[in-house]
């Protein structure tokens, strides 16, 4: 069976993706999974840029085939932030709590379409020949004006969905899972595996 080695050890974020890939003939493993001391430096301009510099780096280290993401919120009030710095806003170690109420506060005089936002995911994939593909998904809505929900992992709790009348984090695994940023690029990706 061929592998899809994912660029990540996020267990949340495996989570999401095995149950998403779940009906493709691959096996799905992370980096938990291979030894891969390779240093990687984000230093891309872009989400893409930056998910190809850590899948072709991996892939190279391994000789597998290699996803890569790179995703984060991207707030339009505040010039896009915190966008390809989501993980390391405010430091690495800063909790979401911390970094989500530092967002609903910055936000504290917009109305209305001031509030957009969107969840942004750009994955790449290094085949074993050398070749990279990459797709975005976005998931739009806007920012919250309390951090709400339970489900999820990040800024799930700030990004309120009209359609569903809540936020990201509000949704179940499931629901998410049908309509994420992360969902949509992976179904760009399956049809590039298939």
């Amino acid at each position: 069976m061929k592998e899809l080695l994912v660029a990540t050890k996020n267990k949340h974020k495996m989570e999401e993706i095995k149950a998403i890939l779940k009906d493709l003939p691959i096996k799905v493993i992370s980096l938990l999974d291979v030894d891969c001391p390779v240093e990687i430096v984000e230093d891309g301009k872009t989400f893409e840029e930056n998910a190809i510099i850590k899948a072709k780096a991996i892939s190279k280290y391994t000789k597998k085939m290699v996803m890569a993401d790179d995703s984060g919120l991207v707030v339009d009030y505040i010039n896009g932030e915190p966008g390809i710095y989501s993980a390391r806003y405010m430091g690495e170690d800063t909790s979401y709590t911390i970094k989500n109420q530092n967002i609903i506060d910055r936000l504290q005089d917009a109305k209305g379409d001031e509030r957009k936002a969107r969840f942004v995911c750009a994955i790449a994939l290094a085949y074993e020949d050398g070749r990279v593909e990459t797709v975005r998904g976005t998931m739009e809505g806007e920012i919250a004006y309390k951090i709400e929900g339970e489900n999820g992992f990040g800024y799930d709790p700030i990004l309120y969905l009209s359609e569903y009348g809540c936020t990201s984090a509000s949704l179940s695994q499931e629901e998410k899972n049908k309509i994420s940023h992360r969902a949509k690029a992976l179904a760009l990706v399956k049809d590039k595996l298939r």
